[in-house]
C-alpha cells in the first residue's frame, strides 16, 4: 500500500454502497464516499484506506445511528432519500442489463426506519461481558449495539434482556446467533449454535423468558418455552412460523410484495406457489383461487398446514414438501396451472426457471431478494418465450445494499 495520499474523484456508488473512483489502474472502492465527492486516501489495490473527504456531495446527510461508522448492518444512511432510492433502482437496472434485458424498472416502493420486525443478531463473549449486535464492516469484530433505527421498537427495547439470555448459552468458542421476530403475541426468540450444556439451565432460561415477556424461546431447534403462540397475521389468517423460520422482514414490504404478485396474476383459477414458505403468498391467493404450495422446509409446511386447520373461507390449498433445487416441478406438471409464483432464497431458482421456460403457464410472478440471480432466471424465461411486463423494486432492507424485486411475465 502506498503511504502517499492520492486524490480521488468519486463518480459512482457500488452495489455494496462504496464510492467508486475510476483511475488509470482501474476502479478504486472508497468506503463511505458518495458520487461527486473528492477524497484523499491511501490506495492499496482496488481499496482506499485512511480516507478524508475533501469536498462533500450535496446529497450527503447525517446518519441517524450512533453505530453507523462501524456497524456493517447499514451502508448508506449518509445518502439523501431521493439519491438513495435512485441508487437502489439502478442496482436492479444494472443486474438486468448485465443479462441483456432492456426494460423499464418501476420506481422503488420505499421502506421506513423502525419497521424491521425480524433481526438476526450475533453474540460473542468479551471477557466477562456478552456483546450483541452486528459485525463491523468487512470484519469479524462485533459492534455491541445500543440502538438500531431500522428495527421495530419492541426489539430495540429487548436488547439488554437478550444479552442476559445469551450469557448462559454462549459456546466455549465462536459465536451465538439469535433470530428475533416481533409477532402479534410478542417476541419470538431463537438461539442457534448454543453451548450444548444449555439443557442444565432450562429452568433458568425459562424464568428469564417469562421476565422478558417473550412469546416463545427456542434453542438449537428445541422450543424451551411457549407462553403464547407467536402469531403473524397474514391478511386475516393466523400463522405461527417455525422457530427461526423465514418471514418477510417488514409487514409493509410483505403487503407491497403481495399486492404486486396479485396484480401480475390476472384472474387465475389454479396457482402454484413455489418456495412457498409458511404461506405468505398462498394464503392471500387462496381468497380467489385454488393454490398448490410447494416448499422444501418441513417446519414451514407444517406452519401452513396448522394455519389452515380452522376454516377461513379460502379456496382449496394443497401442500407438497419438495426440494425445488434438486427436483423442480417439471413443465408437464406446471402446465396444470394458470399462474405460478416463485420466491426462492438468494441463490435463485435456475433449475425451476428452466422448467418454467419450457412450460405453457400463462402468467408468472417472480420474487427475489437478489437482483443478480433474478436477472439470470428472467433471462431463461424470456428465452423460453415469456414477455417481461413489470419489474418493481421494494425497499424492504432500508439503508442496506439489499433490495427486493417483483417481476411479472406473460407467455408469448
Amino acid at each position: 500500500m502506498s503511504k502517499e495520499n492520492t486524490q480521488l474523484l468519486i463518480t459512482g456508488l457500488g452495489h455494496r454502497g462504496d464510492g467508486i473512483a475510476e483511475t488509470s489502474d482501474g476502479p478504486v472502492f472508497v468506503a463511505g464516499a458518495l458520487p461527486g465527492e473528492t477524497v484523499s486516501a491511501q490506495v492499496a489495490g482496488s481499496r482506499a484506506n485512511h480516507i478524508r473527504i475533501e469536498q462533500e456531495s450535496p446529497e450527503r446527510i447525517a446518519p441517524i445511528c450512533r453505530h453507523f461508522d462501524a456497524c456493517g448492518g447499514c451502508s448508506v444512511q449518509h445518502l439523501a432519500s431521493g439519491a438513495y432510492l435512485d441508487w437502489k433502482r439502478a442496482l436492479v437496472e444494472k443486474a438486468l442489463s448485465d443479462r441483456g434485458i432492456d426494460t423499464t424498472v418501476e420506481a422503488v416502493v420505499p421502506g421506513s426506519p423502525g419497521t424491521r420486525r425480524r433481526a438476526v443478531l450475533t453474540a460473542v463473549r468479551a471477557g466477562r461481558h456478552v456483546l450483541l449486535g452486528y459485525h463491523e464492516k468487512a470484519s469479524h469484530r462485533l459492534v455491541d449495539i445500543r440502538e438500531c433505527p431500522v428495527l421495530v421498537p419492541e426489539i430495540v427495547a429487548a436488547l439488554p434482556g437478550l444479552k442476559r439470555l445469551a450469557d448462559p448459552l454462549m459456546p466455549k468458542k465462536g459465536e451465538l446467533r439469535a433470530t428475533v421476530l416481533s409477532t402479534t403475541a410478542g417476541l419470538d426468540v431463537t438461539f442457534e449454535q448454543a453451548n450444548r450444556n444449555y439443557e442444565q439451565k432450562i429452568a433458568h432460561l425459562s424464568q428469564l423468558a417469562v421476565e422478558l415477556d417473550l412469546a416463545r424461546l427456542s434453542v438449537n431447534g428445541e422450543t424451551l418455552l411457549e407462553v403464547r403462540p407467536p402469531v403473524l397475521d397474514m391478511d386475516g389468517t393466523a400463522v405461527v412460523p417455525p422457530p427461526g423460520g423465514f418471514t418477510q422482514a417488514t409487514l409493509a414490504a410483505e403487503t407491497a410484495l403481495c399486492e404486486l404478485v396479485m396484480d401480475g396474476q390476472g384472474k387465475p383459477k389454479k396457482v402454484a406457489d413455489l418456495f412457498a414458505g409458511s404461506g405468505t403468498f398462498a394464503l392471500r391467493i387462496a381468497k380467489s383461487a385454488s393454490v398448490h404450495a410447494v416448499e422444501g422446509d418441513a417446519g414451514a409446511i407444517k406452519a401452513l398446514e396448522n394455519a389452515l386447520r380452522i376454516p377461513k373461507g379460502l379456496k382449496q390449498v394443497t401442500m407438497e414438501r419438495r426440494d425445488l433445487f434438486r427436483r423442480p416441478l417439471m413443465a408437464e406438471e406446471l402446465n396444470a396451472f394458470d399462474a405460478v409464483v416463485f420466491d426462492p432464497p438468494r441463490a435463485g431458482a435456475q433449475a425451476q426457471a428452466e422448467q418454467l421456460a419450457l412450460s405453457a403457464v400463462p402468467r408468472i410472478a417472480a420474487v427475489s431478494c437478489n437482483p443478480a440471480t433474478l436477472a439470470r432466471d428472467l433471462r431463461l424465461l424470456i428465452d423460453g418465450g415469456y414477455t417481461l411486463q413489470t419489474v418493481t423494486p421494494v425497499d424492504q432492507f432500508v439503508f442496506s445494499p439489499h433490495i427486493e424485486v417483483v417481476a411479472t411475465l406473460v407467455k408469448g
